[in-house]
């Protein structure tokens, strides 16, 4: 199991955990992991979101990579896939976010992006810790002329907004269609404007005023209540909310009633394979999503692969076999024919035109797909035990009751989270009220019992 680095990248609390001595350790060893792999000295994209702590974290790394001998090109703030984008674009040597995603503020994380755009490899990442513990660490240091220059070049975001103006060019400009817009106060506050400006797009903004503390607070796609009360009182046409990092993305319809993750995958896929666009007519998803995904991709002769948990594992899968949509249902859409990541406003962008060429309300495409009652609970562990959920005799034996109870007609998911002390309890079926009673009955026992 490695150290630092989870199924995101590391993410910790600001300061006191992600300190910035072990920010300058991972920018220092992956510098010199990823010179070792390319045979060249890198040059490093950072982009970071709107948290108080992004400029403490930007410093230590940037001083990190600078101290190996590495240039750095500082994006400032920017959405993780605008980061991911940019790579690649600019053959750069890696991409790196500063981001805790939809976590609150005073948390703060670290993601490698490799010159593919993609997450870097899980070997790569196992490689760059074995240098940041090792005493070889101190020995990579650039002298004299070999230090690293780092600059400032927020004229590379330009670029990102050409690449929605050549997909979509002016084919939503002007359409008797309003767009509801929740920034979450983060990533994309700036940037999301300015694209649906550029595109000529009607459209009201909300929570893109970030002060460093209030990213995803009470807002964003993590909280859609607000998006989904702001489209009833100013009655637009689609509510949109990202998160703070911006590479998810989730909507609401006129009504206000929530279009998630895998909604939006079955609205593209239908879009996509009608248009013949649709890759081996297969959607990758993962063993989270809603068992109406199932349904409805056997009513349109779609395929349907499903991984672990994560958006990393859909990517992979992908990648293997060639496809080239998929995603989770938290609003992660990777659509690999634009970007190798999830993109919430490509996201966005591209379920509006689905919309528009249906010449439908937003409600009337959505019903498309049935999505069946689902509920979350996450269950707070001692972040030791929550993989030991399975060696409990109590635990297992509820565990196993329940699947017994939902066989054919639900599903009971179970699984630690991979950037926090929890373990996450999932349980779908056809009644609301009785599914979320078994589900805290089974949190409440793995709290009491993993604590």
């Amino acid at each position: 199991m490695r150290k630092y680095f989870g199924t995101d990248g590391i993410r910790r609390i600001a300061n006191t955990e992600l300190t910035p001595d072990l920010v300058f350790r991972v920018a220092k060893a992956g510098a010199y992991i990823l010179s070792k792999h390319t045979n060249h000295t890198p040059t490093i994209l950072i982009g970071r979101d709107t948290r108080i702590s992004g400029t403490l974290i930007e410093s230590a790394m940037t001083a990190g990579f600078l101290s190996y001998g590495a240039n750095v090109k500082l994006l400032e703030v920017a959405p993780t896939p605008a980061v991911a984008y940019l790579t690649k674009k600019l053959n750069a040597d890696a991409g790196v976010v500063i981001s805790a995603s939809h976590n609150t503020f005073e948390f703060n994380g670290v993601k490698y992006f490799s010159n593919e755009g993609m997450k870097i490899l899980d070997s790569i990442e196992e490689e760059i810790e074995e240098i940041m513990d090792s005493d070889r660490l101190s020995t990579l240091t650039a002298v004299a002329d070999k230090i690293g220059i780092s600059e400032i070049r927020l004229d590379y975001m330009n670029e990102y907004i050409k690449f929605f103006k050549e997909i979509f060019k002016d084919e939503l400009k002007g359409k008797n269609f309003t767009v509801g817009i929740d920034t979450a106060n983060g990533a994309t506050y700036k940037v999301a404007e300015e694209i649906f400006k550029e595109l000529g797009i009607n459209y009201k903004i909300i929570n893109n005023k970030p002060n460093g503390i209030n990213i995803n607070d009470n807002c964003g796609s993590t909280k859609l209540d607000n998006i989904s009360n702001f489209v009833k009182e100013n009655k637009v046409d689609i509510g949109i909310a990202y998160d703070g990092d911006g590479d998810r993305c989730l909507a609401v319809d006129e009504n206000g009633n929530t279009i998630d993750g895998d909604s939006i995958m079955a609205i593209l896929s239908e879009y996509f394979k009608e248009r013949n666009l649709l890759k081996k007519d297969t959607i990758v998803a993962t063993v989270m999503s809603n068992l109406g995904m199932n349904k409805f991709a056997d009513s349109k002769n779609i395929n349907l692969i499903q991984t672990k948990v994560g958006d990393r594992y859909v990517l992979e899968e992908m990648l293997k076999e060639g496809y080239n949509l998929g995603g989770e249902q938290s609003g992660h859409v990777i659509m690999l024919d634009y970007n190798p990541t999830g993109d919430g406003i490509l996201t966005s962008l591209m379920l509006i035109r689905a919309i528009l060429e249906k010449n439908k309300k937003t409600s009337e495409v959505a019903k498309m797909i049935n999505i069946y009652p689902q509920v979350l609970i996450n269950a707070t562990v001692s972040g030791d035990k929550k993989y030991d959920y399975e060696k409990d005799e109590e635990i297992s034996k509820m565990i196993k009751d329940l699947e017994t109870e939902f066989a054919g007609n639900g599903r009971v998911l179970i699984r630690p989270s991979g950037t926090e002390p929890m373990v996450r309890v999932m349980i779908e079926g056809e009644n609301q009220e009785h599914i979320t009673k078994k589900a805290q009955e089974l949190a409440d026992k793995i709290e009491e019992k993993l604590k």
